[in-house]
């Protein structure tokens, strides 16, 4: 309990309420006065407060700060043992490292979430965002094709330049979350990319430089995947694993709805160039935003997992190499569950990607839908995603609390994410004499049954190695960007030479899921590895 002493100055006396639910500590330690004035009179009481308090009490005591309105205690807090002085003549003292306590709103209204949370939180809104810049060109393809007067293989040109980036991108961004943290490296793609995206209205005209600026794009989102992979496996324990999966991975389905949405009637009003202006503001936004919250409190807190000390974050140009060297690389590619996960990755993102760069203008030009239209039809997909995502991770982590092996557990999610959009696929590329809607009904719940994939193997990384998640996040990634680099440029050229959207776009998708399934159930496992050389 805290110890109080209160002495009147004159005869009038001022009742404070107990709060009882304040639990701290006393010390020993000598304790300075302060005059504080109440209710705007003169009556002056002296008021000393002697307390420590833990981590974690702290955390309890801020949610309880709200009790007191109008009355703010402003005081420090020592590193010699936490001992608050009230003294407003010492708050001024040249050196004084201490902090403000006291009674204060809870605001901003996250202020109070741990820390994880609010790392968790931004990291799917990144990924909201992340999209909303992915899935930008996909519509604006469509009137800039016309304006410069591009053909299909033009098209598929400019949006797998993306991909190229993305790509490269994404083992240097797995090793550099692993030394300097996933949260340091998100906020720098996030910054390059939504750079970059400004940077589209401006080089358009101009071929070469218009790749380079969707290079950048790549660049800065492929970062992303990696870092956030290290973000979860330092701070969620397994049995939650598939619900903070799915939740920083489905801002990326939220970013596609988002994008959808906005991007029609901001071409139709303002222009085409219009929606990488916004889109690339609403990520400057975001990193002023998270020099905010990642300040709230020091990043080691959240971290319980122990790493070598050759992983530390401070290092010298010298260190970094060493610690590039000490990656296991030959252990990694001797497992075959890495080898399971990086063919899978690469069949996921075939079809991922494809649909998600060509289904807006397959609506367009197969299903004579208008511009709104196939942009609303294109939402449906990841709208339904949203959802799946939800029923699928929380279907996961409950058979993982209930002792079903892990492995099974993630290759029953797989299976359920590669063969539903095969499936769908295979109804919609046969001449069934369909009607449009049904068509679009039939695709979205096929490619919104893929999301499984989150409690699949987007979790089997983490599971394997917490340790080195953010690497081989990096190693299948950059596999799995391939089908954005090759695939989505294939499908404008087999379009171009077909004619067919049944060739050119469902065949391989569903070549390619058929396969991985047969691949994920023979080879894939979750089982944790330590990826020690002598193994």
């Amino acid at each position: 309990m805290a110890k109080l002493t209160v002495r009147a100055e004159n005869s009038s006396f001022y009742h404070f309420p107990h709060y009882g639910n304040h639990k701290v500590s006393i010390f020993s330690s000598s304790l300075r006065p302060q005059r504080l004035n109440l209710l705007a009179q003169k009556h002056i009481l002296k008021l000393r407060i002697s307390c420590s308090i833990t981590e974690r009490q702290k955390e309890e005591a801020a949610e309880k700060q709200r009790i007191v309105k109008g009355l703010k205690l402003n005081g420090e807090v020592g590193k010699n043992g936490g001992l608050i002085s009230t003294s407003e003549d010492e708050l001024g003292e040249a050196g004084n490292e201490d902090k403000e306590v006291g009674f204060e709103w809870g605001w901003p209204p996250w202020k109070n979430l741990p820390q994880r949370y609010k790392l968790i939180g931004t990291t799917s809104l990144a990924f909201v965002i992340c999209n909303m810049d992915k899935v930008n060109l996909s519509v604006a393809i469509i009137p800039m094709s016309h304006q410069f007067g591009w053909n299909s293989s033009v098209a598929g040109l400019v949006q797998s330049s993306f991909f190229w980036g993305y790509a490269l991108s994404q083992l240097p961004g797995g090793w550099l979350s692993k030394i300097f943290g996933g949260s340091r490296v998100l906020e720098v793609g996030v910054l390059v990319w939504s750079l970059a995206t400004m940077l589209v209205p401006y080089l358009a005209g101009f071929m070469p430089a218009l790749i380079f600026s969707r290079i950048l794009v790549g660049i800065g989102e492929g970062v992303s995947p990696s870092a956030a992979t290290d973000v979860i496996a330092r701070t969620i324990p397994l049995e939650e694993r598939s619900r903070a999966v799915s939740f920083v991975f489905g801002g990326l389905s939220f970013g596609s709805v988002t994008g959808l949405l906005l991007a029609p009637p901001l071409i139709q009003n303002y222009g085409w160039e219009s929606v990488f202006y916004l889109f690339g503001f609403l990520g400057i936004a975001w990193f002023s935003g998270f020099q905010l919250v990642k300040e709230d409190r020091p990043w080691s807190f959240t971290e319980p997992i122990s790493w070598p000390p050759s992983f530390s974050r401070n290092k010298s140009l010298g260190e970094l190499g060493t610690s590039l060297k000490d990656v296991p690389w030959k252990a990694f590619f001797r497992s075959k569950a890495v080898w399971a996960m990086i063919y899978t990755h690469f069949c996921g993102s075939w079809g991922h990607y494809t649909c998600l760069s060509w289904l807006p203008t397959y609506f367009s030009e197969e299903l004579n839908l208008n511009l709104t239209e196939a942009a609303w039809v294109s939402v449906g997909p990841p709208l339904a995603s949203i959802l799946v995502t939800s029923v699928a991770s929380q279907f996961a982590d409950s058979l993982i609390s209930r002792g079903v092996d892990t492995s099974l557990v993630r290759k029953i999610c797989q299976t359920i994410a590669f063969l539903s959009p095969a499936t769908c696929m295979i109804l919609s590329s046969l001449d069934f004499g369909l009607p449009p809607w049904e068509v679009v009904t039939i695709l979205t719940g096929g490619l919104a049954l893929s999301s499984f994939a989150l409690s699949g193997l987007y979790c089997t990384h983490q599971d394997i190695s917490p340790e080195y998640a953010s690497i081989l996040l990096g190693i299948t990634n950059t596999v799995g960007a391939v089908p954005g680099i090759v695939g989505v440029a294939l499908t404008g050229y087999l379009l171009d030479s077909t004619h067919s959207w049944s060739i050119s776009l469902f065949a391989p998708s569903i070549f390619f899921y058929l396969t991985g399934t047969i691949v994920w159930l023979a080879f894939a496992s979750s089982k944790p590895q330590s990826f020690s050389e002598g193994d």
